[in-house]
């Protein structure tokens, strides 16, 4: 299918609102995929590399570039026209006493408000430390969004951050939440005594989520971007938000995120922690750290993370033990389907699950595994149990993310359906800004389908998810999770949970020997589960 592109000169926007846009002009009638991206070298490349013809696009790092890939001319047209007008809506050409020009650089943003103390950055990659530099030179936090900066740019602004007494928050910083207010990928929740500091944004969302959900509140949630962590950087923001929560008096209980540390960089931020002279909890996923020390409270998922802080701040919770859904159930299983497929837009819920879910089915294969010899040759064709991170690196080249755009974790669904050894999918749904709208929407139809699917070949399939986000949100945590219901979705009260659930669905599979010593039950001749 051709593709058609048009350039905007010197027009710019954030990856946010151009993977946004991406999602809402593919979805356009005759319309198989839409791409919104600066003209950068970088941005280009990654384009030809997912296989999409980027011939006679001529672009400048400053120009927008939109691509479409349609059925005919028409439908081209149409989506293009349509993108330009979003975009041209909100870019005004010429200064107004109504509608002042919008400010072109740091240096410009200070003068139009000199008493802001943050910057959120989210310009590509290759430009992205520069302008952090320059933010951090006018005594800014920042907040960098932007992926794809160097690991020694990464050293360098952190270490400058530092010295200056400033934050800095990212790369590849999702989610925070500042004074209250929503940044990046972010829920809406209360404010409160609890304070978050996390290498994973998702991993952040779950925790704050889960907190305003039992009652509590959020005084700060600081991201550190994913490579904070790394020995090389050596948790240089973890290690100063740390400082800042533990001097910060509305701030009663701190919760720290990470996917496993370097021993190093562990033993580092665990000295810190408990100097903070506040409760602290740790959930340093898959990690066996297990310090022995006053005030230190190690935990091994994220909903434990936000019910031990939920409980240390003065609060209450309610019973975190999963519901057996097996019981008195019939799922309509035929003999020889065994196998789980876990598609995932959030990488630490795909971590999390996939060690759960190791402990009790036994090797699970991934993009992103928690043991090197389980990673996927082909990350695009799932092996036995497998379970898919589609927000990485491999699977957003030139595509919105999976928060945003359901449409390839549609696509992967409808490829599992129709192997017949897939019992059950697992999927997460994450809510509040920037994610789609209504994932309900788009995940009960296809839900429907791939089971469509199935049945033609005598099988049946069963849908376990979690939902991640508040009632506050613009999605509405309660009616999303009603319609997934009303589909027969299987859901978890975190995705930990979901997790777990669908753990105890396969392990009562014949042909499943469970890591907790239960081996499938035997039921050659049958179509069901009715037994936990």
């Amino acid at each position: 299918m051709p593709t058609r592109h048009r350039v905007l000169r010197n027009l710019y926007r954030d990856s946010v609102t151009l993977m946004q846009l991406s999602s809402e002009i593919g979805s356009l009638e005759g319309v198989s995929q839409a791409f919104a991206f600066m003209g950068t070298p970088a941005n280009l490349d990654l384009l030809r590399d997912s296989g999409v013809s980027i011939e006679g696009i001529q672009a400048k790092p400053n120009d927008l570039v939109i691509a479409v890939e349609a059925s005919g001319d028409n439908a081209a047209n149409a989506a293009l026209d349509r993108a330009e007008e979003q975009l041209r809506k909100e870019a005004p050409e010429t200064e107004t006493a109504a509608q002042p020009t919008v400010p072109r650089s740091i240096a410009m943003g200070v003068k139009e408000l000199p008493d802001a103390n943050l910057a959120l950055i989210s310009t590509p990659g290759e430009y992205a430390a520069a302008e952090g530099l320059k933010a951090l030179g006018k005594g800014l936090h920042v907040m960098m969004f932007s992926d794809n900066v160097s690991l020694e740019d990464e050293i360098r602004l952190k270490r400058m951050a530092h010295e200056r007494g400033l934050l800095m928050m990212g790369p590849d910083c999702g989610t925070a939440i500042i004074n209250g207010t929503p940044l990046g990928f972010a829920n809406v929740v209360r404010r409160g005594g609890i304070g978050i500091i996390g290498a994973s944004g998702t991993g952040v969302q779950q925790v704050t989520s889960l907190i305003d959900q039992w009652g509590g509140g959020i005084s700060q949630a600081i991201g550190t971007g994913s490579r904070d962590l790394n020995e090389a950087v050596g948790a240089i923001t973890m290690l100063d938000a740390l400082d800042a929560l533990a001097q910060d008096r509305s701030t009663r209980v701190i919760v720290l995120i990470s996917k496993p540390p370097s021993p190093r960089v562990a033993e580092q931020v665990l000295a810190r922690a408990r100097q903070a002279r506040k409760p602290v909890v740790i959930d340093f996923i898959g990690s066996t750290v297990r310090p022995d020390a006053p005030g230190i409270h190690v935990v091994d998922t994220l909903d434990e993370a936000a019910a031990e802080a939920t409980l240390l701040g003065g609060g209450s919770i309610p019973e975190l033990r999963p519901r057996d859904p097996s019981a008195g159930q019939d799922f309509g299983f035929a003999p020889g389907q065994l196998y789980l497929r876990g598609l995932f837009s959030g990488g630490t819920f795909s971590y999390e699950s996939t060690l759960l879910l190791q402990r009790e089915l036994g090797p699970i294969y991934s993009n992103t595994p928690v043991r090197p010899d389980l990673k996927l040759a082909d990350p695009w064709k799932s092996r036995e149990h497998t379970t898919v991170d589609l927000g990485d690196d491999e699977f957003t080249r030139g595509r919105p993310h999976p928060m945003i755009d359901y449409r390839l974790r549609v696509e992967r669904m409808l490829q599992e359906a129709k192997d017949p050894s897939v019992a059950l999918i697992l999927l997460d749904v994450v809510l509040g800004y920037g994610s789609h709208p209504s994932p309900a929407e788009v995940l009960v139809p296809a839900v429907e389908r791939a089971r469509k699917a199935a049945k033609r070949g005598r099988r049946n399939l069963v849908f376990v998810a979690s939902v991640c986000g508040t009632d506050r949100d613009p999605q509405q945590l309660s009616r999303q999770q009603s319609a997934l219901e009303r589909a027969g979705v299987i859901l978890g009260r975190s995705n930990a949970e979901a997790a777990r659930l669908a753990a105890r669905v396969l392990c009562s599979l014949e042909g499943n020997v469970c890591h907790n010593g239960r081996e499938g039950r035997e039921h050659a001749g049958e179509r069901g589960v009715s037994e936990g």
